[in-house]
């Protein structure tokens, strides 16, 4: 019912920057949040960010002050500036769509193809 559309990962040094974008189409009324996980080899499937459409986020702690998610209503597009990344960055980055009902409710239930993010050292 929802498309998800991920671009912008790709290979980048410790210490610098790199936005990812995830446009969503179809079902788009079905939705209120949208966000992003990771996952790294060895590790679970962790959030990264997620915002609603009213604004709201949520953010990992490993990211905090590093990594900022924003919005376009209007072009249903979400959008995740990391910066200051370190080689324990480095996974497959998930778009995620779904509902919020709280701010420790989150429903994720469609989801992208995932993107790869290396940082090097």
């Amino acid at each position: 019912q929802v498309q998800l559309v991920e671009s912008g990962g790709g290979l980048v040094q410790a210490g610098g920057s790199l936005r990812l974008s995830c446009a969503a189409s179809g079902s788009i009324d079905s939705i209120n949040a949208m966000g992003w996980y990771r996952q790294a080899p060895g590790k679970q499937r962790e959030l990264v960010a997620a915002i609603t459409s009213g604004g709201r986020t949520n953010y990992a702690d490993s990211v905090k002050g590093r990594f900022t998610i924003s919005r376009d209503n209007a072009k249903n597009t979400v959008y995740l500036q990391m910066n200051s990344l370190t080689p324990e960055d480095t996974a497959v980055y998930y778009c995620a769509a779904g509902r919020s009902y709280s701010s420790t409710q989150w429903a994720f239930v469609y989801w992208g193809q995932g993107t790869q993010v290396t940082v090097s050292s």
